[in-house]
């Protein structure tokens, strides 16, 4: 909530009552089950050796922290890093930074393991990145295109990645939060019934029907049967528009159908529909 909404004033005045504020982590349930779930990962968690100035420990798991909004990477790096896990390293890459520094902030994460936590935005780090250095894949927010956190859980899943990836959500209960889940999943069982494991691809054809997609003159055999399927109807039934009936085995078969299409439309009604000199007199 922000200076300007209707409720603001009304809001402010009763945590002031309370002696709270809006930033007080207790108002957000997220945020502090998202510091429960980075000290279970071992981020965050100080150990006895810690005051000694030469000591830094190496984490047992590193986490990229997903978030569709600036705005909430704002309160993941405030409240949650800052104030609640001040130990935690951590480096941040969203739409704010300048394009030729993402890579450097990229390898800087991969290659230096002493930093814990990389906040990154959906939009921005959800795409072609390798992020292997990570092997916890959080969401503290979810995009209504599946494919969109599907691309960013692969940033952890790509070559190199010696360690089992584990990818959490943080998911607020009642909220819109599970209409968005629950529209993801319905998106993706339809994807899966779609593309299924007889389409998936050039490796589930033969070699006539990949030869036969370079072909430009007839279909090959492969692709399109020439034996008539019982439950389709036939090609040769056509329907009389003024009465309904289906007319059947008509003489010729298929060219004496194709044979009347040149009476449907002649070169005359076309030259008149497509005058442009009388349609050039109408727009004087």
């Amino acid at each position: 909530m922000k200076p300007g909404h209707n409720l603001y004033d009304d809001t402010q005045r009763l945590l002031n009552k309370q002696g709270t504020s809006l930033e007080d982590p207790a108002h957000a349930p997220k945020l502090t089950a998202l510091r429960d779930l980075l000290v279970d990962c071992g981020i965050g968690v100080e150990g006895a050796e810690s005051n000694d100035p030469l000591y830094q420990p190496i984490k047992p798991h590193r986490a990229l922290v997903f978030c569709q909004m600036k705005e909430m990477l704002d309160m993941v790096q405030n409240t949650v890093l800052k104030s609640m896990l001040p130990s935690v390293s951590f480096l941040r890459l969203d739409g704010g930074v300048e394009a030729n520094k993402r890579q450097a902030i990229v390898n800087k994460f991969n290659q230096d393991p002493s930093y814990d936590v990389l906040l990154l935005t959906t939009s921005v780090g959800g795409l072609g990145l390798n992020l292997t250095g990570a092997d916890t894949v959080i969401f503290v927010e979810h995009d209504w295109n599946p494919q969109k956190d599907l691309q960013a859980m692969d940033r952890a899943h790509r070559i190199g990645q010696k360690k089992v990836v584990n990818v959490y959500r943080l998911i607020t209960r009642g909220t819109l939060e599970e209409k968005i889940l629950s529209l993801q999943r319905f998106k993706i069982d339809v994807a899966s019934t779609v593309v299924n494991q007889q389409n998936a691809g050039l490796s589930t054809m033969d070699t006539d029907q990949i030869l036969d997609l370079f072909n430009m003159g007839d279909t090959g055999p492969g692709l399109i049967s020439d034996k008539p399927n019982p439950m389709e109807g036939r090609e040769e039934d056509m329907v009389d528009v003024e009465t309904g009936d289906v007319i059947t085995n008509k003489p010729g078969g298929k060219k004496a159908w194709m044979d009347d299409l040149d009476d449907l439309w002649d070169n005359r009604q076309y030259e008149e529909s497509f005058d442009l000199d009388g349609f050039l007199k109408t727009m004087q």
